[in-house]
């Protein structure tokens, strides 16, 4: 679950490393990345200013919903699952999913910024959406169930013979070959 607790706050650190600049300094992100030098309209700093302010929105929801921050007041020992039946964190997975996904469209839109117009800020945006992206998937597919290990062989239960046949296991149980 560490990879999960690591996702979540380097979700939330992402958020915030963006919003910050677009808060703080709109004329600055806006006259760094338009192609002629030109004083920015209002409505330019109204949506840079709304959008640091959605971001560190979605940096808070993203922190309470995925159960990291506790929001009862009981002390537990057990951690924080992603378990879909954890009553201590129910929109783990699902927040979990929307934040990957939106990762990996922000990747997707900066690569191809990134191509059009050739901006180094287009490719750290790019690094670091698509490294978060990967990071989700990963929890999503790795992280979300419990592993089915053999308490008495300490091996994998889902794996199969297929395509690879595993003789010597098959001459313990006296199983014919075909």
């Amino acid at each position: 679950m560490d990879v999960f607790y690591a996702y979540t706050y380097s979700t939330a650190a992402w958020f915030g490393i963006q919003a910050i600049p677009l808060m703080l300094s709109p004329k600055l992100i806006i006259t760094t990345l338009s192609t002629e030098a030109r004083k920015p309209t209002f409505l330019e700093e109204y949506l840079c200013r709304s959008l640091a302010f959605t971001l560190l929105t979605l940096a808070i929801v993203t922190v309470l919903l995925t159960g990291t921050i506790p929001l009862s007041s009981s002390l537990s020992e057990s951690e924080i699952t992603s378990d879909p039946d954890d009553p201590k964190a129910p929109y783990a997975v699902p927040s979990l999913t929307v934040t990957a996904a939106f990762h990996a469209i922000t990747a997707f839109y900066a690569y191809m910024q990134y191509t059009r117009h050739g901006q180094i800020g287009f490719a750290l945006s790019q690094i670091g959406s698509g490294f978060l992206a990967s990071m989700g998937c990963w929890c999503l597919v790795f992280g979300t169930e419990k592993g089915r290990i053999s308490k008495r062989t300490g091996a994998d239960k889902r794996t199969s013979g297929w395509p690879f046949k595993n003789e010597e296991s098959d001459r313990k149980k006296g199983k014919k070959k075909l």
